[in-house]
């Protein structure tokens, strides 16, 4: 029960950010194209950092950038 609260939590949440920035998709749409998104990670053997860069290829993974963006708690 405890695991399925927080389930609907999380997607409602999801929800109130899609809408609070102002894109037109559905929830599930959402997370299909969130799923094709790909990170590389690369590591720099001179200065023993890494490089990490996440790929928005298409239009659709475009259109949902916003929600990578790390100041999402300000929403």
């Amino acid at each position: 029960m405890c695991i399925c609260f927080v389930a609907y939590k999380v997607y409602k949440e999801l929800e109130r950010i899609i809408a609070a920035i102002g894109i037109k998709l559905s929830v599930d749409k959402v997370l299909d194209i969130a799923k094709t998104i790909a990170t590389v990670r690369v590591h720099m053997p001179n200065n023993k950092g890494y490089y990490t860069r996440t790929m928005f290829l298409t239009d659709s993974h475009r259109a949902i950038q916003p929600l990578f963006q790390e100041d999402l708690g300000k929403i």
